[in-house]
């Protein structure tokens, strides 16, 4: 083990935590924040009330108002979010220089070196805890690993308002039991594959060979060899490099032609008008794109420069990336390359989530 302590802290349903406690009249209920359901607007986040019902951030609008009809939808104040994200990330900063921030309402901090609370990790995650909460009114989660893989899956693992840790002697143990669904990049197509192969836990996982997991997944092959043992070598970075951001969706039921495509576009884009609302202003969009997954799982990604970055524009895109199929798609996805402003037009990359 690599003797690191990294901490991974997440906000609990920040959003809307934001909404209730500028409003205390919305605590108790369940409540939205996202677009208009009257125009095919779709959830950012939720607080747990809502939960309780079935809505999840990224539901269409008009879906988690059939699970929950006295949910309250309320529009998203990004301004608002990122004054209390800076606020976050000035509290991170004095526990350690080292912070990673992954969006708004998430962030690594390797406190390896720090010598806070006689550089105790755990010690630092609950004063971080009890003082965005004393501050800023908002609960955060935490967890405590010698890697960024374990520390994101222990901030999850007594939300909301909770700190779980993982020492170093217990690593081994606690993956083997994790669900490979659970691993950094295992998607939903990546979980059924392995369970078709009869692995759906760490343990059995760790019963193929790195080279038999590279023959069947390629390259990812041995990062699941890795993670399967708790291994994870990835430092926080301070400065990501961003290159782009996006938003996709897959569907439930494969959507049959172009037109049903295009139905999905004005959801997709609110989306996507979210998350640059939340890009801070070092960066600038550029080419828009479009990302088309077609039911046998071949995909197709079509950009174009200077194009606009309005419906009819992606609508134009996304025929054209349609065409080079021209079949059943299960998952569609638009975003923006990034011009940095700081680096005199170099081009860095978001991964959205």
């Amino acid at each position: 083990m690599s003797g690191r302590k990294i901490i991974h802290v997440d906000c609990d349903c920040f959003y809307a935590a934001i909404e209730m406690r500028d409003d205390p009249r919305l605590a108790g209920r369940p409540l939205a924040v996202g677009g208009a359901p009257d125009r095919r607007g779709v959830i950012a986040t939720c607080n747990y009330e809502a939960r309780a019902y079935g809505v999840h951030s990224a539901m269409p609008a008009r879906q988690a108002l059939k699970l929950c009809p006295e949910l309250l939808i309320v529009r998203p104040r990004f301004e608002a979010y990122k004054v209390v994200s800076r606020e976050i990330q000035r509290i991170l900063r004095d526990y350690s220089e080292l912070v990673e921030p992954l969006s708004l309402d998430e962030a690594y901090l390797d406190v390896s070196a720090s010598p806070h609370f006689s550089g105790s990790a755990t010690r630092i995650a609950q004063d971080v805890r009890r003082r965005v909460w004393q501050e800023l009114r908002i609960t955060v989660s935490a967890g405590v690993a010698p890697n960024k893989f374990l520390a994101k899956i222990a901030s999850d693992w007594r939300k909301p308002d909770g700190l779980f840790v993982i020492p170093p002697a217990e690593v081994e143990a606690f993956v083997a039991e994790l669900p490979v669904s659970r691993l950094h990049g295992v998607g939903k197509v990546t979980a059924e594959r392995l369970a078709r192969l009869g692995v759906r836990t760490c343990a059995e996982l760790r019963q193929w060979s790195r080279l038999a997991l590279m023959r069947e997944f390629g390259s990812f092959g041995e990062r699941l060899a890795l993670l399967a043992r708790g291994i994870d070598e990835r430092p926080v970075t301070v400065d990501s490099r961003r290159q782009s951001l996006s938003v996709e969706r897959t569907y439930e039921r494969d959507l049959p032609d172009l037109a049903a495509c295009l139905e999905q576009l004005p959801p997709l884009l609110e989306a996507l008008d979210g998350r640059l609302a939340r890009l801070d202003g070092g960066y600038r969009p550029d080419k828009p794109f479009v990302k088309v997954k077609f039911h046998d799982f071949t995909q197709t990604t079509l950009e174009q420069a200077g194009a606009g970055r309005d419906l009819d524009s992606y609508r134009l895109l996304l025929g054209a990336a349609f065409a080079r199929g021209a079949r059943p798609v299960r998952l569609l996805g638009v975003g923006v390359r990034l011009l940095d402003r700081r680096g005199e037009g170099e081009q860095l990359e978001l991964f959205a989530r």
